[in-house]
């Protein structure tokens, strides 16, 4: 199953703090509690947002607590431990089947939390408590629009690459792998870029700094044509005449699957980076992008308010 809702995990996360045996508890024991409660699987346990920073589940099991300390239906009596309330075993007392964004409404702290303070979103001052939207939490729906915008961005850098020169792409890759900390420095790099040329490789660069090792590239700029294996045997036997034994293989289109099983199978070691994986190092190492905006999601620091 995929992991519920966060207003789904309220009612198991404040039984898991009601019933605890310490009295407080973790927010990482409430994940595992409400995981345990669902019978979530451990695939599900695992699944990470977008970002690879943290679990959907403990995402989404920390807004579910978020809202109900807005209800003062728990407390936080010390750092990093919640504690039911009187209105929590309130509640609880009488047996709810789910405590939803409707039935937390009731409650002056929730409204005055999802309050609207932007204005201009609706005409009348902000948006609605109703437009509120339970599935995504904050971090899922701006890690869903970054998404968006990178997907977007990918899309338009292989459009631009495709439009430039043939020999552009070969400067491009080995300007990546620089940026990525291969080949020691730029000029070292170019130099080596096509030397090899006539031996089946565009290139051949430093693994190192100290170049203690090498590292042979090929770059094909195809436009709707897929690289196949037999491009990918080519390259191997390519590598085999310099008794390499390790290459990359850059395109800005796309691999067939047989051609990812060959270079799965054999001894020398070949990665395959089709064009949506070369756009994507573009964006992450700062090639040929430019940063517009800069947003810093921020968490309170509990050590900072700490007193024992």
């Amino acid at each position: 199953m995929a992991v519920p809702r966060w207003d789904e995990m309220t009612l198991p996360a404040l039984r898991a703090i009601a019933e605890y045996k310490n009295g407080t508890i973790r927010p990482g024991e409430i994940t595992d509690c409400v995981a345990d409660a669902l019978g979530l699987s451990e695939e599900d346990r695992k699944e990470l947002l977008p970002s690879g920073y943290e679990t959907r589940l403990h995402n989404r099991v920390t807004w579910a607590c978020q809202y109900l300390k807005r209800a003062e239906m728990v407390n936080v009596p010390r750092r990093g431990h919640y504690q039911i309330t009187d209105e929590g075993r309130r509640v609880l007392a009488t047996n709810p089947t789910v405590i939803d964004l409707d039935m937390l409404r009731q409650y002056e702290g929730v409204r005055e939390f999802i309050k609207p303070r932007v204005t201009g979103l609706d005409g009348n001052g902000g948006n609605s408590v109703s437009d509120i939207d339970p599935d995504p939490t904050p971090e899922e729906t701006i890690e869903v629009a970054y998404a968006t915008l990178r997907k977007q961005l990918i899309a338009d850098l292989l459009q631009q690459i495709k439009a430039m020169p043939p020999d552009f792409f070969e400067r491009l890759v080995v300007e990546l792998l620089v940026k990525m900390g291969y080949g020691g420095n730029l000029r070292d790099a170019g130099m080596a870029l096509g030397r090899s040329g006539d031996g089946g490789v565009d290139g051949v660069i430093k693994e190192d700094r100290l170049g203690l090792d090498t590292i042979y590239v090929q770059a094909k700029r195809y436009d709707g044509t897929s690289v196949g294996r037999p491009e990918i045997q080519a390259f191997v036997g390519a590598l085999q005449g310099f008794r390499a034994r390790k290459g990359v293989f850059f395109t800005t289109s796309v691999f067939t699957s047989d051609a990812r099983t060959y270079a799965e199978g054999i001894d020398v070691k070949v990665i395959l980076l089709d064009g949506q994986t070369v756009a994507g190092y573009m964006i992450d190492f700062g090639l040929g992008v430019t940063t517009t905006n800069t947003y810093e999601i921020k968490r309170i620091d509990s050590d900072y308010f700490d007193e024992g």
